[in-house]
């Protein structure tokens, strides 16, 4: 005779499954640590006050 199954623990544990992989996924999409935000942010600042200095306006060279 085959073992019993309650269908609900089944089903729940599927619903866990697929809700583990979603979560993995999105941690790999959205996922940044607060470091590698601020990270991000000062390295564009700095690029873009580096290209500020080096830009040549057309008023003061005339």
């Amino acid at each position: 005779m085959g073992d019993l199954i309650n269908l609900k623990q089944v089903k729940k544990r599927i619903a866990r499954e697929d809700a583990s992989k979603q979560a993995e996924t999105n941690r790999a999409r959205f996922g940044r640590t607060k470091g590698e935000r601020k990270r991000d942010e000062l390295h564009a600042q700095r690029s873009g006050n580096a290209l500020d200095q080096h830009r040549i306006d057309d008023e003061t060279s005339a």
